[in-house]
């Protein structure tokens, strides 16, 4: 015996992928009020996601709140590139000052 493959028309999904992005519901729970199966659901739902194009382009000139954090993050990294040299010049201090000591009480 085969089974029959339910077909669903291109507005049927596009309410179902609805009611989960717009609506803020779970695709478990709007997969059960309709009566498919999560797993198609979600399907639907990460072709409509991977579908819509993104509103600002990764490539696109930056906004002004964007410039500014990037301002800030860059300055932050100088400052940790600063603070990681300074603990690594301690450390190669602190290996000398053993080895002295070390040498030492020998």
């Amino acid at each position: 015996m085969g089974s029959t493959r339910r077909s669903f028309s291109e507005e049927y999904k596009r309410e179902a992928v609805g009611f989960v992005l717009a609506g803020g519901r779970s695709v478990a729970e709007v997969a059960r009020n309709i009566g498919v199966h999560e797993m198609t659901l979600g399907r639907w739902v990460k072709k409509a996601k991977d579908s819509e194009e993104p509103a600002v382009p990764a490539d696109g000139p930056l906004g002004e709140s964007e410039r500014l954090e990037l301002i800030r993050l860059r300055e932050q990294a100088k400052n940790d590139k600063a603070a990681i040299a300074e603990l690594q010049m301690q450390v190669e201090f602190a290996k000398k000052v053993a080895t002295w000591f070390a040498k030492g009480k020998q």
